[in-house]
């Protein structure tokens, strides 16, 4: 089922074969609210639920009690020049784990990264405040710079 070349073996030489799987997992926010140990999935088409089953349990050592799939039809969108363009067909899988795990998506935003943002934001504000005061204080010569006084 491969589609990767992999190249001859030869006795004698190290070993030159790495095989990696031909599937993909991609963990999403659920679009509704779901048990704390439910995890949302988009996988590769291919996959069935023993696929999913044994890549986390394989890959990742993550116990798995229940796998369900579900496929979705991709979006049909109208192009500006009169034609029709669908986005591809893709599966969702939901795998619960045993009760006493609990899954909590990522914080990829934390708070203290905004409250820094604010602060530079403010900072910005400010700088940008008195460089406006300085060029009020020279409104006579417009143009030159601040730093070209008599």
């Amino acid at each position: 089922m491969s589609t990767r070349w992999y190249p001859i073996f030869r006795r004698g030489n190290p070993q030159l074969r790495i095989f990696l799987p031909n599937f993909f997992m991609k963990l999403v926010k659920p679009e509704n609210p779901q048990p704390k140990n439910v995890v949302t999935f988009i996988v590769s088409t291919e996959m069935t639920k023993y696929d999913v089953r044994n890549y986390l349990e394989k890959i990742y050592k993550v116990p798995v009690v229940n796998v369900a799939t579900h496929n979705r039809l991709g979006a049909t969108k109208m192009c500006d020049k009169g034609y029709v363009v669908k986005d591809e067909d893709y599966k969702i899988a939901y795998v619960t784990l045993p009760k006493d795990l609990e899954f909590q998506f990522p914080n990829l935003f934390p708070k203290d990264a905004e409250e820094q943002q604010d602060k530079d934001l403010e900072e910005l504000q400010s700088l940008q405040e008195q460089q406006k005061k300085e060029m009020e204080k020279h409104w006579d010569r417009q143009g030159t710079p601040t730093w070209f006084g008599i």
